[in-house]
């Protein structure tokens, strides 16, 4: 329990810590709002009066104070190209979350097995196969993956239409059949880096006395590869999936522009060409957090899984 408070409080300084390094970034890059809003229109006058009304004259620790006391109560401002900033991310959250979500899960259903699978293969041509495989498969991008399934999946067999996802307020179904070939897009490299890190973390956890010892005392090597081999080599690979989030985070900006997808990664996009910033900001920070609760979650895993982990006591 208290191992989890304090994941928990430290997830919460990390996030105090990511919003204040946006903040500041932003009131760097993003030069005078006001200045930008009036255009041509812009007179001393009328610059003083629009920064006093967005609060840009007050002190920067007043404004960062306001800003997060906002941020966590649900009022993240208001959007330079009209509207709540609140409102445009709850209209595009729900897509970004749900590909994520898809693409993990397929990248843990998927490798999982298949990294078992090839712990079988040992050395000789099929491991040297296998390798030469995963690496190709590995370095291929995401918007790549995509573009082939889009061609593949929509213009020849027509089992998706491209460009017209339905939504989940009118389809659930349907959107999540359309989420599922972006989710595959990102996930492909994504499994074949989990299956060689856990291909490799089972290997040398079977090379060990223990693994040895039980062989040697009659048990065959698949039982002892699932229920002691595959508990002890959980923990890097758990860490590892947590990591590949940033990466499907990362991804995920690209690959919605590949399949239209009315997600936070167009949005960040667009309110970057835009000059957006405080939807940029928002975004950056809800992206943060997604990426720092799943490293956060891999930790608690972890130490269910070990509990010697974090300085518990044995």
């Amino acid at each position: 329990m208290k191992y989890a408070v304090k994941k928990l409080l430290m997830l919460l300084l990390t996030m105090v810590a990511v919003s204040f390094l946006a903040f500041a970034a932003f009131q760097l890059v993003a030069g005078d709002p006001a200045t930008d809003l009036l255009g041509t229109e812009a007179t001393p006058e009328k610059v003083a009066e629009l920064r006093h009304e967005m609060g840009l004259d007050r002190p920067f620790l007043v404004q960062y104070g306001s800003w997060l006391f906002g941020f966590v109560t649900g009022d993240l401002g208001e959007s330079y190209s009209g509207g709540s900033v609140a409102d445009l991310l709850a209209a595009r959250l729900p897509v970004t979350l749900a590909l994520s979500l898809m693409t993990f899960a397929l990248t843990v259903l998927l490798a999982l097995p298949l990294g078992l699978r090839s712990v079988r293969y040992g050395g000789g041509v099929r491991s040297a196969v296998h390798t030469v495989v995963n690496q190709f498969v590995m370095a291929l991008p995401p918007f790549f993956t995509g573009i082939l399934l889009t061609w593949l999946f929509s213009i020849s067999l027509h089992w998706f239409r491209h460009g017209d996802f339905p939504g989940f307020a009118v389809n659930v179904g349907g959107s999540l059949w359309y989420l599922l070939f972006p989710a595959a897009a990102i996930a492909i490299p994504r499994i074949a880096q989990t299956v060689r890190m856990l291909r490799s973390t089972v290997l040398t956890e079977m090379d060990k006395d223990y693994v040895r010892t039980a062989i040697a005392r009659g048990n065959d090597r698949p039982g002892v590869l699932y229920r002691h081999v595959l508990k002890n080599s959980l923990v890097p690979v758990v860490t590892f999936l947590a990591q590949t989030m940033a990466e499907i985070v990362a991804a995920s900006i690209v690959v919605e522009q590949v399949f239209n997808l009315p997600g936070l990664g167009r949005l960040l996009l667009t309110s970057i060409g835009s000059r957006d910033y405080p939807t940029v900001q928002a975004i950056v920070v809800v992206l943060a957090f997604w990426v720092v609760l799943a490293n956060t979650v891999a930790d608690l895993v972890n130490r269910c899984i070990d509990p010697r982990l974090g300085g518990a006591r044995t």
